[in-house]
């Protein structure tokens, strides 16, 4: 949620006031209408004919745009899909008078909305001359990761978010005021502790379909606040993976007519959202590898202000509302690293301490960070020594 709308929440008892859901356009369709197309069979014999979904970052470098369209051949990879492109001056990403920006597909996902044969495509976006747009960083990580394949570096990622109503309000919260104080609710069980499982849940599901390796879901400390972990995936497919499973949640939630932000820091005085990046490399996950994991942090020290600065969309601006010091947070001005705590911006956990070997946690990075700049920075960091 912009500033704008985080004060709202905060100030203006008539946000947090009205109906949920029923002010939801997408909530107020017929469901069972829809229903009766989606088993539609495209196939009839030597007449192969599916669906792709190109998905692509837009000029935000934060926001999921995407279009259809239909083959007639069911892809092997991604280099036998077809170059598209589209209007970049509707999103940010070319001059009006010069409009045409290129979709180039990297990874192949299964459709769960339409289910087989069908697909969802990750793409990244290039100017009119082949150049990369501004907010295609994945070129950068992919060049990364290609120099150092031989260390295998493993990343895990913790994407927390927030689950709005149509008000912009937070989802489920009382009419005019907020929900009692924090405590009950990570991880909660009850009607009174937890909003909107059934969304997530349907997440969870439709993730594991399209071949997304998710690792878990859980509620978070903020009512109408939950998490999800993708990975472990290795290299660049890491954030392939996060970018994908974002756009299924936002699809998801157009059915559930839900909002979801991930905004850093949606309410004061309550937990921001983070995207925390559990990372290793082979010789971490080795026998001793906690020397590495030291050394990575010791070189994490030096280039702290740096990796802030790639750590959300606005070079830090974000982060700086969430990364207080407080609510399970380091200050943004300080690094400091420390085994099982929460309140660093490295943290060890208590397992790999114990066994001297295993990942590092980067508390870092923003909610709406871009995973290709955070890997390509920790890779260039830790392993490159760029």
């Amino acid at each position: 949620m912009a500033e704008d709308s985080k004060a709202k929440v905060e100030h203006n008892p008539k946000i947090l006031s009205g109906p949920v859901l029923i002010n939801s356009p997408n909530a107020a369709l017929s469901k069972s209408l829809l229903s009766r197309y989606q088993n539609i069979v495209l196939f009839n014999e030597g007449d192969t004919r599916l669906i792709a979904t190109y998905v692509w970052i837009d000029g935000t470098g934060e926001h999921i745009r995407c279009k259809d369209r239909t083959l007639n051949f069911y892809p092997r990879a991604p280099t036998e899909l077809p170059v598209w492109n589209f209007d970049g001056s509707s999103t940010g990403q070319a001059d009006r008078k010069n409009a045409d920006t290129h979709l180039v597909p990297r990874t192949i996902y299964k459709d769960p909305f339409r289910q087989e044969p069908h697909i969802l495509v990750m793409c990244d976006t290039y100017k009119y001359n082949m150049e990369p747009t501004e907010t295609n960083h994945r070129v950068n990580c992919q060049a990364a990761y290609d120099k150092c394949t031989k260390e295998e570096p493993w990343f895990g990622i913790e994407q927390e978010y927030i689950l709005l109503d149509a008000d912009l309000r937070p989802f489920g919260w009382p009419p005019g005021g907020c929900p009692p104080p924090q405590g009950p609710y990570y991880c909660g069980v009850g009607a009174n502790k937890v909003f909107a499982r059934d969304l997530v849940q349907a997440h969870y599901l439709c993730c594991l379909y399209a071949g997304i390796p998710l690792a878990g879901t859980n509620a978070e400390a903020m009512p109408s606040q939950w998490e999800f972990q993708v990975g472990p995936a290795i290299g660049v497919k890491a954030a392939d993976d996060l970018w994908m499973a974002r756009f299924i949640l936002h699809r998801l939630a157009e059915e559930f007519g839900i909002i979801v932000s991930f905004d850093p820091k949606p309410v004061e005085d309550w937990n921001g959202s983070g995207a925390h990046v559990n990372f290793s490399t082979k010789a971490m996950r080795a026998e001793n590898g906690i020397v590495e994991i030291e050394k990575a942090i010791d070189k994490l020290s030096k280039v702290h202000m740096k990796h802030i600065k790639v750590y959300d969309p606005r070079e830090g601006k974000d982060n700086e509302r969430r990364l207080t010091g407080l609510h399970e947070t380091a200050s943004i001005n300080d690094f400091t690293s420390g085994v099982a705590n929460r309140s660093c911006s490295i943290r060890i956990p208590r397992k790999c301490a114990e066994e001297s070997c295993g990942y590092l946690e980067d508390r870092r990075p923003a909610s709406n960070c871009d995973p290709y700049a955070v890997i390509d920075a920790l890779l260039r960091t830790c392993i490159l020594n760029e």
